[in-house]
């Protein structure tokens, strides 16, 4: 098989790239190593920067996402009973949209498959060949079947623990990661949210957060430790605990019910360089993972594409290399931009088992300058809607 493009991995990221590709003629197959049903079965982060819904809007795949998302100009912190609000509109002028990642990769889908878009599931054994040249291929299995594609590029959109990072040599790759020591306890509950908007809360207990997918869908989170399981928590101690971490005006009127879904996510921070060796290009989780802390995993997976998309379209319109050799610088001081806020938002909201007294006094007065400082305000609100591409 030959096409312009393969990209590995058939998430979110992949997928746009492929159907922003297609609106410009370029011809892409994507391989993904699950089925359609186990990537869209994945419950992932809700909060789309304007970067990727204008991405959304140009890949044709926005009509859904405007009529059944809701735009947020704002978003609340608490921490014990106190609780302000960062109010987007009036530092930035600009929203987020709520918009579960399973109805963003959802509406790619179907964009993709109505075009004609070729798709490969169940994709085993991937080894991408001579990326560092100008005729790399990829060989792989379906079914027991091998197969090869012949490409002008490699887009690796796989992941963290995908082949495309792997495939660069470690004399060429650097990686830097930070692991936190302690991880998320997520349910989703077919519940009214507690508020319109997101609540972050920091509290003596640790952290939680109140999220939504939609009017009769409820995210929640708490912190946990990383030797938990969710079988741990029933969901009758989930919501207790939740209400321990809120304020008691919102704990009083959460609407708990059944879990539908229960998982327990780790936290990290990491980054790979450079995020392009040769004739392959690193997107998304197989470059950088951020903690969920802010929302940034799908937003900055998204800027990758942004710059990787816009690469690959001058060079097959105009013969330009320019942004393709620029891509992964690009893409690199935005990824660290957006590393930096996760952290920081994380250090905020989060209790460390190594704290001190004076430790958590510095934390507190973070959250007090936050909530009284206009201008730390707008720098949080700027880095929360998105910095420009």
């Amino acid at each position: 098989m030959k096409t312009q493009v393969a990209i590995i991995g058939g998430g979110p990221a992949g997928l746009l790239l492929s159907q922003l590709l297609h609106t410009r003629g370029i011809d892409s197959v994507v391989l993904e190593r699950k089925t359609k049903d186990y990537v869209l079965g994945r419950i992932r982060a809700g909060v789309l920067e304007q970067g990727l819904v204008k991405l959304m809007e140009e890949a044709g795949c926005a009509d859904r996402m405007h009529a059944e998302g809701f735009t947020h100009d704002g978003t609340l912190i608490s921490y014990g009973d106190e609780m302000f609000r960062i109010d987007f509109s009036e530092h930035t002028g600009t929203p987020v949209m709520v918009y579960g990642q399973t109805e963003v990769t959802r509406d790619l889908y179907t964009a993709r498959e109505k075009a004609g878009g070729k798709i490969e599931f169940n994709v085993g054994g991937v080894v991408i060949h001579s990326a560092n040249t100008d005729t790399p291929h990829v060989t792989y299995t379906v079914n027991g079947e091998a197969r090869q594609i012949e490409c002008d590029f490699v887009a690796g959109c796989d992941g963290f623990h995908g082949v495309s990072r792997q495939t660069i040599p470690l004399v060429v790759r650097r990686e830097y990661e930070k692991v936190y020591p302690f991880g998320w306890l997520g349910i989703l509950s077919e519940t009214p949210p507690v508020n319109h908007e997101l609540i972050y809360a920091n509290s003596k207990r640790g952290f939680a957060l109140c999220s939504m997918r939609n009017e009769k869908l409820s995210r929640y989170y708490i912190q946990c430790s990383l030797s938990d399981s969710p079988s741990d928590w029933t969901d009758e101690a989930f919501w207790e605990e939740l209400k321990r971490r809120i304020p008691k005006d919102q704990a009083d009127k959460l609407v708990t019910g059944p879990s539908i879904e229960k998982s327990i996510a780790p936290l990290r921070s990491f980054v790979t360089e450079p995020m392009r060796w040769g004739r392959l290009f690193l997107c998304g989780d197989a470059a950088h993972i951020v903690p969920p802390t802010g929302a940034k995993g799908l937003n900055t997976a998204a800027s990758d594409v942004h710059y990787l998309y816009n690469g690959l379209r001058e060079f097959y319109e105009s013969g330009s290399a320019a942004g393709i050799d620029s891509y992964s610088e690009k893409a690199l001081s935005r990824v660290w931009k957006a590393e930096r806020f996760s952290w920081w938002f994380s250090s905020l909201m989060h209790r460390y088992p190594d704290q001190s007294e004076f430790d958590l006094k510095m934390q507190i007065a973070e959250l007090e300058f936050l909530r009284s400082n206009k201008a730390a305000q707008q720098a949080m609100a700027e880095n929360y809607v998105g910095l420009s591409y």
